[in-house]
């Protein structure tokens, strides 16, 4: 059993100390909705604010443009929120990756936009737990380590992302820059309500297939029409039947369609991929490309397909778990018990694995119901999710490894 030093003890009182639930009731008071520009730039503000009371360079990152297939068929480009990021002794023998994002599921116009308590300790409101109860966590975590003697020894860098609730694509490029050459990396996910964290995700990737097909009248010559309809709904099958343990595949909805008496000539089928593995995914997405040249051959229809697989699947290898059972002995050392189970969701974890940098990303505090209203944040769990990262960076930056 992992014995604390004085010198860590005192560490771990300021993590727990920090002002974590009066951060989490303000930041979580501003709806930051992926598409509310307005909101994320006030939180992001308030964020900068916050994390300026830690050494380094603080900056926000303006977001990469992001692409999407809008319902009738027009290429968008999306705006999206600047990004944090704070660069702390780049010189360091060893260098970490801390990161989270500032938006929630929940828009502007959504009416789940308030907190209350539910029972004494815990609090429902839109993005306690997921996230804002990590960034407070992250910020409680380093704010302490930098009052420890091994603070010199490590750097880091924080990136708060504004869009990892719809796939990161205007932070993908940022965070796979941050991650180059790092020890490790946590990720600020909250952990499930009895402290699990999640080990193995799947990758993700979100598909949209535009079909033209030919219209005509439906009574009077339907057989000069091609229907984008039909030939999309045909795709949704073929592709609802490529399910197997190592590949889960949701057709999600179908844009197109018009008056009855019109053969439709422009339908777009949305669908979501989620493979196991890194084979998974490459055959996944050659089985995809092979059933649009089916469709489009059977049909007589063009096809263009939009997206891809921004999650890469994240297995555990051999520097992934050792990370997985440091926090797991820190925890030890704080009374914690730690394990982690396989999971369908994805995160930015998933992209950080993806650099060939182990990362733990449920490192946030215990939570649940997540992306619903009934979204709940047990706080006494702050403060230990807190001691569990201080102690975390601490072993690392003395080991100097994982």
């Amino acid at each position: 059993m992992t014995i604390l030093k004085p010198s860590e003890t005192a560490t771990l009182e300021r993590a727990a100390d920090a002002p974590m639930l009066a951060q989490v009731e303000r930041w979580a008071a501003v709806n930051s909705g992926t598409g509310n520009l307005a909101g994320l730039k006030t939180v992001a503000g308030l964020l900068a604010d916050a994390f300026s009371a830690l050494p380094g360079t603080l900056c926000l990152v303006a977001p990469d443009p992001v692409e999407s297939v809008d319902a009738a068929g027009r290429v968008q480009t999306i705006e999206r929120g600047a990004h944090l990021h704070l660069r702390v002794r780049p010189e360091a023998p060893v260098q970490l990756l801390l990161t989270g994002h500032m938006d929630t599921v929940f828009a502007a116009d959504h009416p789940f936009q308030s907190l209350k308590w539910l029972e004494p300790g815990v609090l429902n409101g839109p993005g306690t737990a997921d996230m804002k109860g990590g960034i407070a966590v992250i910020l409680a975590a380093l704010s302490a380590l930098e009052a420890s003697p091994l603070a010199e020894r490590v750097g880091y860098d924080v990136m708060i992302n504004s869009d990892e609730e719809t796939g990161s694509h205007a932070s993908a490029a940022l965070i796979a820059e941050l991650a180059r050459g790092k020890t490790a990396a946590l990720t600020y996910e909250p952990a499930l309500p009895d402290g699990t964290l999640a080990g193995a995700r799947p990758g993700s990737g979100n598909f949209s297939v535009l079909i033209h097909g030919r219209s005509a009248h439906a009574g009077r010559n339907p057989e000069d029409g091609r229907n984008a309809l039909v030939a999309a709904a045909d795709l949704a099958l073929r592709l609802n039947a490529l399910k197997s343990p190592d590949l889960k595949v949701n057709p999600a909805k179908i844009d197109g369609g018009g008056p009855n008496n019109v053969v439709p000539d422009q339908a777009i089928l949305r669908v979501n991929m989620r493979p196991m593995t890194p084979d998974a995914m490459a055959a996944a997405e050659a089985a995809l490309r092979d059933a649009i040249a089916a469709i489009q051959r059977d049909h007589d229809v063009h096809c263009h397909l939009y997206g891809g697989f921004n999650r890469p699947p994240k297995p555990l290898d051999a520097a992934a778990t050792r990370l997985f059972e440091l926090v797991r002995d820190c925890g030890a050392a704080l009374g914690l018990s730690i394990g982690w189970n396989a999971t369908g969701g994805v995160c930015d974890g998933n992209n950080i694995a993806a650099c060939g940098i182990p990362v733990v990303d449920t490192m946030g505090p215990r939570g649940g119901a997540i992306h619903s209203s009934d979204e709940f944040l047990i706080v006494d769990s702050l403060a230990e999710r807190a001691q569990l990262s201080a102690l975390t960076l601490m072993k690392i930056a003395e080991r100097g490894t994982v």
